[in-house]
């Protein structure tokens, strides 16, 4: 059986703090839906810490594919970027964006200093985050009469499906949101009723 869950966070985590030979990281974490929302975050981060150096983020969007990008934001190649994403992927998250914004103390780190700083501001804004479990959905359309309305209403309640929205007129439609690995079957019970229709959307 597939993997049908992700894990990601549904509020930012608390400010965190790290300090190393006077440099101050500052390590954040979003959660993200699109690459819109991760420059809102970013552009108030860069207003909030509009005297900071570096800006350095990394972030993954996606369930069954995804897709990440890490910025260095001026420091040497993969000293910041990367470690921050390597947080990700170690704790397995998705759908967020990681931002560690540093304010340089005049004393340069190296970049084995630089790595574990950003590591480090990464792993903390993680920790000081609440992760949780969600399940990968899909969504299908069920459209039948009105006069087949209790049929239908029996087997989401059955079955226990969400939902989503629903018109109830003449022509009656109900979206409903399935977990990954049960879809077929629940496609399946309703694709076989006289008179119903049911499709992917």
């Amino acid at each position: 059986m597939e993997k049908d869950t992700y894990k990601t966070i549904t509020k930012p985590s608390k400010d965190v703090l790290f300090k190393d030979k006077n440099s101050k990281f500052f390590g954040y974490a979003f959660p993200v839906k699109n690459e819109e929302e991760i420059k809102d975050k970013l552009e108030f981060l860069k207003k909030k810490h509009h005297s900071a150096r570096h800006w350095c983020y990394a972030y993954q969007l996606g369930t069954e594919n995804t897709t990440f990008r890490a910025n260095d934001d001026g420091e040497p190649n993969n000293s910041a970027g990367m470690p921050i994403y390597g947080q990700i992927q170690s704790f397995e998250v998705t759908n967020i964006l990681i931002v560690v914004v540093r304010y340089f103390g005049g004393v340069k780190l190296g970049v084995g200093g630089l790595i574990n700083a950003y590591k480090t501001g990464a792993q903390l804004a993680l920790e000081n985050s609440k992760i949780i479990e969600r399940t990968i959905n899909k969504n299908f359309l069920i459209i039948f009469d009105y006069k087949n309305m209790n049929t239908v209403m029996r087997i989401i309640k059955e079955k226990n499906l969400t939902i989503v929205n629903q018109t109830l007129e003449m022509d009656c439609r109900i979206q409903i949101s399935v977990r990954k690995n049960d879809s077929q079957a629940i496609f399946n019970v309703f694709d076989i009723l006289y008179e119903i229709d049911i499709k992917e959307l």
